[in-house]
């Protein structure tokens, strides 16, 4: 049956420094654990299976893999921005600025930064990576060395085992994952395919829910990442367009305009080209964070509906507490109708696609390859 990663050995990955090399090994520690628990299951993906392919796909973000280039090129390409930049160079020109044009607007993409939010977005991702992996791996190999290798179902060795996590919900609670390592367990014993397929399935769910509430933080300041905030933009670029102006004068004069609302043209221009850069560097981390590579090349956009079906085993339900934590989590009822992630930020809509990812993608034995 083989060993699972052991308790010692997810303490040493998740104290690792180093956000890439960790990476690489928890996708791979992952695996392992995936691997040895479907032996023990059967065919079919656990938790473990479903992240290691999400951490797979977060180690581009973490490594940054051609997406800076790419930000760049996106961003530069943009004539709502390139008006913006224009229109700063020439309001600060018309205010007095001792600089050529060319040079203020390579002072605005300076101090704009695309590569500072990609590294927030980076580091945001690595600690998400990170906080997963070290509990939830962590529970899986004390779960096994406890329970992974009974030959009959033991009421009290796995009431033992789940007698050691936090009573209560996520974040701060673990009772989810109390409950999906029952399942897990019941699972280990079941002689029926589907009401097995049901047990495994509503553990999944259960630990996503944990995970995902878990990692509100990290996500949302992934999403987030972005340009400096509007105000400090144009604080920062004025102190190098004009810094032999007295700052209190600056001061008084902005107050001035503030209070009878008479923005300058710099302030509209600095105004527009942050807002439309965050808003443009959002949809942008947006477009390649919200994405999941299976294997055989299969790319799922997480802001699309799935496209998949349910396998047989899972198409119509009868375990009532798997039917009543979908009741509570997705909208659409056996169907994958609606299950696009709009906003990745939004844990509802991630709780929602995830199930049915879930669900459609339980039974595919191309998720246990090595690829």
């Amino acid at each position: 049956m083989g060993e699972l990663t052991t308790i010692a050995e997810v303490d040493r990955i998740a104290g690792m420094t180093d956000p890439m090399i960790r990476n690489l090994q928890i996708t791979q520690s992952y695996y392992e654990i995936s691997r040895v628990f479907s032996a023990r299951t059967g065919p079919c993906a656990n938790w473990c299976t479903f992240a290691t392919w999400a951490s797979k796909q977060a180690g581009q973000t973490i490594r940054r893999e051609d997406l800076l280039k790419a930000l760049e090129n996106h961003l530069a390409a943009l004539p709502g921005l390139d008006d913006a930049v224009y229109d700063i160079g020439a309001a600060a020109l018309e205010k007095g600025a001792q600089m050529p044009k060319k040079d203020i607007a390579q002072l605005v993409w300076d101090i704009a930064d695309p590569r500072a939010a990609m590294n927030r977005a980076s580091d945001a991702v690595a600690r998400g990576n990170q906080k997963v992996y070290a509990e939830i791996a962590r529970e899986f190999a004390r779960f096994w060395d406890t329970c992974g290798k009974d030959e009959h179902y033991d009421a009290a060795n796995i009431d033992r085992f789940c007698s050691t996590l936090k009573p209560g919900d996520p974040p701060d609670g673990q009772q989810y994952l109390k409950q999906a390592f029952s399942r897990y367990y019941q699972a280990f014993f079941e002689p029926d395919p589907k009401k097995k397929a049901e047990h495994i399935l509503l553990a999944n769910i259960e630990i996503g829910f944990h995970e995902q509430t878990r990692l509100q933080p990290e996500i949302a300041g992934a999403m987030e990442a972005s340009v400096v905030d509007p105000k400090e933009f144009k604080k920062k670029l004025l102190k190098v367009l004009f810094p032999n102006q007295n700052g209190w004068i600056v001061a008084l004069v902005s107050l001035f305009r503030s209070l009878f609302n008479i923005p300058s043209p710099l302030d509209t221009a600095t105004e527009r080209f942050a807002t439309e850069a965050r808003h443009r560097i959002r949809l942008f981390l947006s477009a390649h964070m919200m994405e999941l590579g299976f294997p055989k090349g299969v790319r799922l956009r997480l802001g699309q509906d799935l496209k998949a079906n349910f396998p047989p085993d899972l198409q119509t339900l009868t375990n009532p507490d798997l039917i009543a934590l979908l009741n509570k989590i997705d909208p659409t009822a056996d169907s994958v109708k609606d299950t696009a992630a709009i906003d990745w930020a939004n844990l509802d809509d991630r709780l929602h696609f995830i199930a049915d990812l879930f669900r459609c993608y339980q039974e595919t034995p191309d998720l246990l390859s090595p690829e």
